[in-house]
């Protein structure tokens, strides 16, 4: 394995009583794909959030690239190689597919306007949306609006790349394109953490899963080994151990 990138100690997070992470600890390393799993309300959307800060932490520390994320809001922490997707892609929905490529690669990876325009292209050939460069990114479909989630994260340049159930609501098919495209960004020397409920997706590509449970960490490992876990087939897969 690769140097550690990002690591959480301690991380909690209470909204009024209730407790949504509780001491939840957490290692990643460079050039690898974590997978997270866990059911609705398990926490994995919130950590993402305090990961890309758009959420505070109650009590713990994360640290990326062996310094500490503080109280960064999420452009700065963009702008230090922390990318995201989020469940459900909102794109600037008046603008150009390209457009919103371009405001994620002046604003997010500070390029100039001409080093933005080729790096720009270069993501949507590879996301597959050349051909749907010049359309408003509001009448793409479900498949293409989510493709271009992932474009505009790629567009920002991280070295850390934070995926929010990419492949919700997609048919077989549609997966299985974005589990090629996920494995093609991994050959750029992105590291990702993936939150996925669609299981094969996630085990396709995953070096190692970590699975929530009412916000408490309750596995950690091989794929395999994990999902072979008594506790993790009775919380998250319905299955009495």
């Amino acid at each position: 394995m690769g140097q550690i990138i990002l690591s959480g100690t301690g991380i909690s997070k209470s909204y009024g009583a209730l407790r949504v992470l509780q001491g939840v600890d957490i290692e990643v390393h460079a050039g690898e794909i974590l997978g997270i799993l866990g059911p609705n309300g398990a926490g994995k959307t919130t950590l993402f959030n305090m990961i890309s800060g758009d959420a505070t932490l109650d009590a713990g520390a994360f640290t990326f690239n062996g310094e500490a994320l503080r109280s960064e809001p999420p452009h700065k922490r963009c702008r230090r190689g922390i990318g995201r997707t989020y469940q459900i892609p909102k794109p600037y929905a008046g603008m150009t597919t390209f457009e919103n490529l371009m405001v994620a690669a002046m604003f997010g990876a500070s390029l100039s306007e001409k080093q933005a325009n080729a790096f720009c292209a270069t993501i949507l050939a590879e996301c597959g949306l050349s051909a749907k460069a010049n359309l408003a990114a509001g009448s793409l479909t479900l498949l293409d609006r989510k493709r271009l989630e992932l474009a505009r994260a790629l567009a920002s340049n991280p070295t850390l790349l934070l995926l929010d159930e990419i492949a919700g609501g997609l048919t077989e098919e549609e997966a299985r394109q974005l589990v090629e495209l996920v494995r093609q960004i991994r050959q750029r020397n992105i590291t990702i953490i993936w939150i996925e409920h669609v299981l094969n997706a996630i085990m396709a590509v995953a070096d190692r899963l970590l699975v929530l449970n009412f916000g408490e960490k309750i596995a950690d490992g091989p794929p395999r080994e994990v999902i072979s876990n008594p506790d993790v087939q009775r919380v998250y897969m319905g299955i009495e151990a």
